[in-house]
């Protein structure tokens, strides 16, 4: 289940990526595309694997967040990519981190998410069953995380400008203070890889780093299967990332009206991608109207109903009518009270009488 559902996240959430037009809402698909990897490496025992892979995308992920920002700070806070371009010049450091990040998200070598990334395909791979679902999940998903990030810096830095003049005119380089703190995750996002191989256990996994925190039986131990499968296997994640770049130039650099003409054609399936596969509609269907309905009921029957209309409601109501009966006593007219008192005296009378 846990492998399933890790290689499932993968490829869902990088499709939905690839649509996305938010420069922060792409990078958070990517999160949970590549949480995705992080589950199916622990669902094969390669938990060693998916915590290298956590360390590793922390470096590069954070620096491609806070890259954003830095695109945004420079846009006058402008974050959709249709309305950018034509930018690298102006922020060429900016340009510079983003790159070093994609290229760590997108696996390519010597870049951090090389080594963490593809060792985490290989246990796959080399578990069978259920993990080679999870892989041939994972490489498709690997394609589209090069072709979305490579869309990203093509429409955020590329091209003609698509921002309005006077934005275009204030574009200018982050402070030191904010670019600071991206050069030193573009160092994590460089090297963080071939550091942590070693140290995390990739060599030789359960290692001293561990400690024997993690016990993986013989028969389960993918990541030591992992270095025993095909070259190719090996090479597969970095061919099918850098035919995802290609692609990504393809449609937003050489012949920038394609994407246009392949959502037109695709429409049923660009929409589907672009609303998120329908998630948010199908989660206020199931949880969202039914939970609302249910409150709904017990507002009005066990709040208004019981709980106030029996409480402080209910005997505020009571004494209303109480003393609107009692108001009804005090008319003003002298009659109505010589009438009571002598009503009062018969009573009195008749009880002492009896």
């Amino acid at each position: 289940m846990v492998t399933i559902v890790g290689g499932v996240t993968a490829i869902f959430a990088a499709s939905i990526a690839i649509t996305q037009n938010d420069i922060k809402r792409v990078i958070a698909y990517s999160t949970c595309s590549q949480l995705g990897y992080m589950f199916f490496a622990c669902g094969v025992s390669a938990y060693s694997a998916g915590i290298f892979h956590l360390m590793t995308h922390g470096f590069f992920k954070a620096l491609l967040f806070l890259g954003a920002g830095s695109v945004i700070h420079a846009m006058s806070n402008e974050q959709d990519l249709r309305k950018m371009g034509g930018t690298w010049k102006k922020i060429p450091r900016t340009y510079a981190v983003m790159w070093i990040g994609s290229l760590a998200l997108a696996g390519v070598f010597p870049f951090a998410g090389y080594y963490s990334k593809d060792i985490v395909l290989e246990a796959a791979y080399a578990a069978g069953g259920f993990g080679g679902i999870a892989f041939w999940l994972g490489i498709a998903a690997a394609f589209l995380t090069a072709f979305y990030s490579w869309r990203l810096i093509i429409m955020a830095f590329h091209g003609r400008p698509r921002a309005s003049e006077e934005v275009m005119h204030h574009i200018h380089e982050s402070p030191s203070v904010m670019m600071w703190p991206l050069y030193l995750l573009a160092i994590g996002a460089i090297f963080s890889g071939m550091a942590g191989y070693n140290v995390f256990g990739m060599v030789e996994p359960g290692g001293e780093f561990w400690k024997g925190a993690i016990f993986v039986l013989e028969e389960n131990n993918s990541l030591e299967a992992a270095h025993h499968v095909p070259a190719i296997i090996k090479f597969l994640p970095s061919i099918v990332g850098l035919l995802g770049i290609a692609l990504a130039y393809v449609f937003y650099m050489f012949v920038p009206n394609l994407p246009a003409i392949v959502a037109s054609t695709f429409r049923p399936v660009y929409n589907f991608l672009l609303n998120k596969w329908y998630f948010d509609e199908l989660y206020e269907f199931i949880f969202v109207r039914p939970a609302k309905a249910i409150g709904n009921i017990l507002w009005r029957v066990g709040d208004v109903m019981i709980i106030d209309g029996m409480g402080p409601n209910g005997a505020a109501w009571l004494s209303q009518k109480f003393a609107g009966g009692l108001s009804r006593v005090q008319s003003g007219f002298v009659y109505s009270y010589a009438f009571i008192m002598l009503i009062g005296m018969i009573g009195l009378i008749g009880w002492f009488l009896k």
